[in-house]
């Protein structure tokens, strides 16, 4: 049996001595001027208090859910930031063993022979000899100004901080993924529009051709309406390449095989007026509401890391105190090897104090003090960015409920115009180039209006990523 209990005492006195405080500055959030709300919402459409963790439920599309859960289970951007959070976790346990006690059972033997010319043997003595070892080792690092601790902490927020970047990615790809199938969406009405518009085309095309052989109008009239169906056909290539191209790029975000991004099949649910109409507003926007943001949450841990890695560097500046012991069994005869006359121990300290570095130690000092420089501007622009993201997701979100309101009308006043321009026209008042030129701005406010509709749902969707939705808020790391 191996005497350990004179290992543990040894130990726990040497664990004591680790009380010391820790050098280098202990980290505090920066003041900054914060406004007591984020912005005010100005909409006609209705408020609600938001469920900013699941916003996109409000839009009541199951396939939108279904699209959600395919992407979260998928995305590669998403599996290389969980792969980041491992490789993070796993520094962040290495640091912190660094704080216990190593300890190291040993097993060896060794066989020699020295010179008989030599002269290092007593006459008589054996020119070969065996030496049988087994026993246990232990060292341990005092950590008398902090440094292991520091490497502990500056870890454990960069931990924290690789989790959170994985939620911007997370808040990023909901946000991505949602204004794409709106993108698509729109896209599907749009190619149902130009394909109605086509048809209406085709059909005054030859309504004109009819008119013409019976010389009811003249050539000009005809290479119009010509003109106008050709335009139709390019519009419907154009919405069609589209809605092929939008849909590859979410079966990219979904993260779909090579082939099935070849080949998109992207489910529909609501259409794009469903959508829009089941848009709904938070009707609260507090400024702290922003201290819920990933990339905010990921950039204090990147300076609490950084202020951490200060004291490491300056604790360098210190004596280091390492501890050592051993116990065990050694003996010539492998027999004789598990016997009290053959135990042995040891025990030892070794002090180190820097003498000379040539500003070695200094210039580490200095890189970690710009590094903590560097960590602090980029917060501060993340919380600048913050209030700017906000900021612009509103006026974006008012400018196109606007713009929507005022489309509305133009497409009501276009309709009616288009009536009595065709009125005019089969009474003989007015030309067909009128006609066609109505038809053209009417069929242009209705596309606008789809894509208008479009743009305020982006907008939204990007109202709830600028105040950090889509995610629920890292505590503390795993």
């Amino acid at each position: 049996m191996l005497r350990t209990s004179f290992i543990c005492s040894a130990m726990t006195a040497s664990l004591i001595l680790a009380g010391c405080a820790s050098v280098g500055p202990d980290y505090q959030r920066p003041a900054l001027q914060l406004p007591a709300s984020v912005g005010t919402v100005v909409t006609n459409h209705k408020t609600t208090a938001t469920d900013y963790v699941s916003w996109w439920q409000g839009f009541q599309d199951p396939v939108l859910n279904q699209l959600l859960d395919e992407a979260t289970t998928n995305n590669q951007d998403l599996l290389l930031a969980s792969g980041r959070i491992e490789e993070a976790r796993a520094l962040a346990t290495s640091a912190r063993s660094n704080r216990f006690p190593s300890v190291d059972a040993t097993l060896g033997g060794t066989k020699a022979r020295t010179s008989q010319n030599s002269g290092k043997l007593p006459v008589g003595a054996a020119l070969i000899n065996t030496d049988y070892q087994l026993g246990l080792s232990a060292s341990y690092e005092v950590d008398l100004w902090g440094k292991l601790s520091r490497a502990d902490e500056a870890a454990r927020a960069r931990l924290l901080a690789q989790e959170n970047n994985r939620a911007v990615v997370l808040s990023g790809l909901y946000s991505n993924l949602a204004q794409t199938y709106f993108t698509l969406r729109a896209g599907d009405a749009q190619l149902a529009l130009v394909q109605a518009t086509l048809k209406t085309r085709q059909e005054n095309l030859r309504l004109q051709q009819k008119r013409f052989t019976a010389g009811a109008i003249g050539e000009l009239d005809l290479h119009q309406a010509e003109s106008e169906a050709a335009a139709a056909e390019i519009s419907m290539a154009q919405a069609q390449q589209l809605v092929a191209i939008t849909e590859s790029a979410m079966a990219v975000l979904l993260g779909r095989t090579p082939d099935a991004i070849a080949h998109p099949n992207i489910l529909r649910g609501n259409t794009i007026g469903n959508l829009y109409q089941n848009l709904s507003m938070p009707n609260d926007l507090p400024s702290d509401l922003l201290n819920r943001r990933p990339d905010l949450l990921a950039a204090e841990q990147a300076l609490i890391a950084a202020n951490a890695d200060i004291g490491q560097a300056k604790s360098q500046y210190f004596p280091s105190l390492k501890l050592t012991i051993g116990a065990g069994y050694e003996s010539k005869a492998f027999h004789d090897l598990i016997n009290p006359a053959s135990w042995l121990w040891n025990i030892g300290a070794n002090l180190v104090q820097p003498v000379f570095r040539a500003g070695a130690i200094g210039a580490v000092v200095s890189g970690a003090e710009a590094r903590k420089t560097q960590a602090m501007a980029q917060y501060v622009q993340a919380v600048q960015s913050a209030f700017r993201d906000v900021h612009d997701a509103l006026s974006s979100a008012a400018s196109n409920e606007s713009q929507y309101v005022a489309n509305q009308k133009r497409v009501v006043a276009l309709k009616d115009s288009l009536r009595l321009t065709d009125l005019r026209y089969r009474n003989g008042y007015s030309s067909y180039l009128e006609v066609l030129n109505t038809q053209r701005d009417l069929a242009q406010a209705e596309t606008a209006l789809i894509d208008m509709q479009r743009a305020h749902l982006s907008a939204v969707v990007g109202l709830y990523k600028a105040v950090g939705g889509g995610w629920s808020r890292i505590e503390s790391g795993g």
